[in-house]
Order: C-alpha cells, then sequence, then structure tokens
C-alpha cells in the first residue's frame, strides 16, 4: 500500500512478482595442480586459454606433466581453467636491493625471474619521483622493458607509493622501502645492464612429480591451506584434475575433497598399468566418495612438441576433462561424455590397445576404457563413477547421472540463498515451489530427464508436510526436490531374426 493516502486521486504501486530466476551454473570449469617452473603460488589462477596459462605459468615444460594437461583440456574444448602451481620449501624467489633504498622480489619462486632486472630513471622534474622498470637482460643487455612505472614515490602517503602500486599492478615483481627511506634509488648506469640490478637467487627446487610424498604433502599439506585448499577462495569448479597422480590414499582424499565441495575428480589409471593388474578393480578407491570420480585407463599417446613430436604417452585427466566440457556445451551434462562423439583431439592411439573381451573385463569394475577404433580414431569409450562396479549396484552408476545431481544441487544451493531469513510460512513457500519448479520444467524442457510429462521427470515439495511447526520453530525450511535422470544406452541389443516368407497355411 502507498506509504501515505494524502489526497484524491490515483496511486500507483509496484508488487514484487516473486518470482526470482534460477539460473543454472557452468559445469566444466577444470583446476589442475602440479609442478610449473612459473607463476603464482599464493592462489588458484584462472587461465582462459593454454596461451593464457603459458604466458602465467611458462607452458609446457619437460620436466611436469602439468602444462601437457592444460593443454590438451585446451585442445579438447575446455574453456575455463583453475591452476594450483606446487612447489616445494627449497624453491627461492629472486630478489635486488638498489641503493641500499629498495628491496624488489620477484612475485614468486623460481629461476625464471633471474632473467630480469630493475632500471631507475628519476625525474627531471620532482627529485622525488622516478621511473621503475623491470627488463629482461637476457633479451636485451640493455634491458628489454617488460612493464614501465612513471611518477612514483618513496613516500608511504603519496598515491604512487612505489610499493602500494607494484603491488597492485606488476606482474613480476613487488618492493619493500628500506629503512625509512624517501628519496628514490641512484638512477641505473646507461648502457648494458649492471650486475647491481639484476634480480638473483631465484631457485626452482625441487621438481614435485606426482605421487612422491613431497608432492602429495604440497598437494593437501596438513595444515589444510596452501595446495588444493586454495580452490576454497574460488567461486566454482567442477572438474578436478591431478596428472599422472595414481597413490590409491591421495586419490581416496581427492574424492572427499570434491565431495565435499560438489566438484568431481577424474582420476588417472597408473603409466604402464595393464588388463592384468587392473582385473580386480582400480585399487581400494572405491569407497563411500567414489561417487564423485571417475577412473580413466590406459593413458594416451600424443605428439610432445619439446621432442620434435615423436609420441609419448600421457594421463588422459586433461583429454577427458577437455571432453567432458565439450559435451556439455554441445549436448548438456545429462549426456555421458563417451562414445563415438567424445573423440580425443591430439590423440595419436592409446597405450595398450584393447580387445572387445578385455574391455568387457574392465567395464563392470568400473574402469573407463579409453579405445581406438578405425573409423572413430581415440574415443572415450565408458562412463562411470569409481563406484560403478556392477556389484555395487549404486545410483550413482553413471557419469552423467552424478554430474546431473552435482549440477542441480550447485544451481539451487546458489539460486535459493534469498530465502534465508524470509517469513517462514505458505507465502514463502509458495515462491520457492515457484522458483524451483520454474527451473526444473526448464531443465525438462531441454531433455535432462527422464518422462514424457514434467510429472513423470520431476517434482519439487515445500509445505507444511516437509517443514512442520517443530521445523519452523527451529528456523528450518525443507525443500524437497526429485529428478528421474536419463542414463546412458550402455548396452545396444539388436535382435535379428529370419523371415519364415510366403509359407501357406
Amino acid at each position: 500500500m502507498p506509504s501515505a493516502l494524502s489526497y484524491p486521486g490515483v496511486y500507483i504501486e509496484e508488487i514484487p512478482s516473486g518470482v526470482r530466476t534460477i539460473t543454472g551454473v557452468a559445469t566444466s570449469i577444470a583446476a589442475f595442480a602440479g609442478w610449473a617452473p612459473v607463476g603464482p603460488t599464493g592462489h588458484a589462477e584462472l587461465v582462459l586459454s593454454y596461451t593464457d596459462f603459458a604466458r602465467k605459468f611458462g607452458g609446457i615444460d619437460s620436466r611436469s606433466v602439468l602444462g601437457y594437461a592444460v593443454n590438451q583440456f585446451f585442445a579438447n574444448g575446455g574453456q575455463q581453467a583453475y591452476i594450483v602451481r606446487l612447489v616445494d620449501g627449497t624453491a627461492k624467489a629472486a630478489k635486488v636491493t638498489l641503493d641500499g633504498k629498495l628491496l624488489v622480489t620477484a612475485s614468486s619462486e623460481g629461476l625464471w625471474a633471474n632473467d630480469f632486472a630493475i632500471v631507475i630513471k628519476k625525474s627531471t622534474f620532482d627529485a622525488t619521483r622516478f621511473r621503475l622498470i623491470v627488463a629482461n637482460w637476457k633479451l636485451d643487455p640493455a634491458g628489454a622493458a617488460v612493464e614501465v612505472f612513471d611518477n612514483l614515490s618513496m613516500k608511504t602517503d603519496d598515491a604512487r607509493f612505489v610499493t602500494s602500486v607494484l603491488a597492485d599492478q606488476s606482474a613480476y615483481v613487488t618492493a619493500v622501502v628500506q629503512g625509512g627511506a624517501t628519496a628514490p634509488p641512484a638512477d641505473t648506469a646507461a648502457g648494458n645492464i649492471p650486475d647491481a640490478a639484476k634480480l638473483a637467487g631465484g631457485l626452482d627446487g625441487t621438481v614435485l612429480a606426482p605421487n612422491d610424498p613431497a608432492f602429495e604433502t604440497a598437494l593437501l599439506p596438513l595444515s589444510g591451506s596452501g595446495g588444493l585448499y586454495q580452490l576454497d577462495r574460488v567461486n566454482l569448479f567442477n572438474l578436478l584434475c591431478v596428472p599422472g597422480e595414481t597413490g590409491t590414499g591421495t586419490i581416496s582424499t581427492l574424492q572427499k575433497f570434491c565431495r565435499d565441495r560438489r566438484a568431481f575428480l577424474i582420476a588417472d589409471s597408473a603409466d604402464g598399468a595393464t588388463v592384468d593388474t587392473l582385473q580386480n578393480g582400480p585399487g581400494d578407491i572405491t569407497g563411500n566418495d567414489a561417487i564423485n570420480a571417475a577412473f580413466y585407463y590406459p593413458w594416451i599417446v600424443a605428439a610432445d612438441p619439446l621432442q620434435q613430436n615423436r609420441p609419448r604417452a600421457f594421463p588422459p585427466c586433461g583429454f577427458v576433462a577437455g571432453i567432458y566440457a565439450r559435451t556439455d556445451a554441445a549436448r548438456g551434462v545429462w549426456k555421458a561424455p563417451a562414445g563415438s562423439e567424445a573423440s580425443v583431439t591430439g590423440a595419436l592411439g592409446v597405450g595398450g590397445m584393447l580387445t572387445n573381451g578385455e574391455n568387457g573385463v574392465l567395464n563392470p569394475l568400473a574402469i573407463n576404457c579409453i579405445r581406438n577404433f578405425p573409423v572413430y580414431g581415440t574415443v572415450i569409450w565408458g562412463a562411470r563413477t569409481l563406484q560403478g562396479n556392477d556389484e555395487r549396484g549404486s545410483e550413482w552408476k553413471y557419469v552423467p547421472v552424478r554430474r546431473t545431481a552435482l549440477f542441480i544441487e550447485e544451481s539451487l544451493y546458489r539460486g535459493t540463498q534469498w530465502v534465508v531469513f524470509e517469513p517462514n510460512d505458505e507465502p514463502l513457500w509458495a515462491q520457492i515451489r515457484l522458483n524451483v519448479g520454474a527451473f526444473m520444467q526448464n531443465l525438462f524442457r531441454q531433455g535432462a530427464f527422464q518422462g514424457k510429462t514434467p510429472q513423470d521427470a520431476y517434482f519439487v515439495k515445500c509445505d507444511k508436510e516437509t517443514t512442520t511447526q517443530n521445523d519452523i520453530n527451529l528456523g528450518i525450511v525443507n525443500i524437497v526436490v526429485g529428478f528421474a535422470p536419463l542414463k546412458p544406452a550402455e548396452f545396444v541389443v539388436i535382435q535379428l531374426q529370419q523371415m519364415a516368407g510366403q509359407i501357406q497355411t
């Protein structure tokens, strides 16, 4: 009602409709963890292409499979990825102190920063101002500028305080004023850059390889911070890849990590694994948290750009994550990322050719095979979660069913935040049914569920049956959502019969 009715006439009032659109979340934002020679270590960094990854993390490196996996992800249809760079305690960031007044430190650990120097040029108009140039002296002894910052000051109360400007704008270095200095450092000598201006002391440290104890400690530190826990600060990720990591203890921990965050783990088989070594299953990684993980065998053979494109076997997770993303974009998360459409871009073959009989041994054990067919090339030929063993009879047997549920959960979690602190009564329940029902109806129209009618495909309940008076007293509103998932046609049976012909009876 209008706030005050003071004069005779017509009053206009806008009334909220109660419609709050629930938008489906992204389903194929990947997270990769591994060792890299360059890049930030304090947070998970978003990259939007392989070129972006190469610029921030140095591209592919023969010492690590991380760069290869990220490249394979984007080549197969990936669009977004978060990178968690792992380094050990022996890695050091390069530093240089200029004129005893300004300590400049590389933005991250590694040998990479030893190629850079800091060039100082004082202003000719104001003695308190100076220009700072981050230069690559390896490319040019006189200094090839990669970053330039003008009009800097050494005074903390200045808007162009050098520490603040570099912290906010530089991708290469940070700076700290030493001893309360207020005057700029001396100009860097003209000509070739002197050693006194070069960053030094940067170390890569021990290269962390998957399955090593040091790698696993950096990946999942006991402190619960750093490593993969940096992903807790990102808005959303759906797929987790740790290329080459096959330790059963670590995989089990990664499964729980993903389940707690409504993400999905893509696990690699061991390099050199065979049908014989896997005939009893993928190992002790099929517990309760295995519903949020899938296991792929064998490794995929692809060209190695660092070895004149000679063939080399790579862990499959990067390829598979890209195919997940490609399938989601083309068909939806409810379509199994497998079959003739799930061809592996960049693959030259697989590490072990599988027969139908061997595939028939591994598939019921929840091992998703990667196969090579004459017509289709290398394709993903399995879509089971790690709890998809036939003997378990799990309701989360299939990857698309589980990922559809995760998609709905995350979308409804984010799309119902407005409900918190609203009056807990029938008007609220009606709004919830309206908005959640509209979201589920949209999925039904896209073909996400079984059933010819919405009543066959899904239901949304939120009323006095789901939320009792005791729940209301406790501040609880219960929303029950059910759906009939699409399950992949894993086995196609064709029945063939001869016709008897024109027999007269």
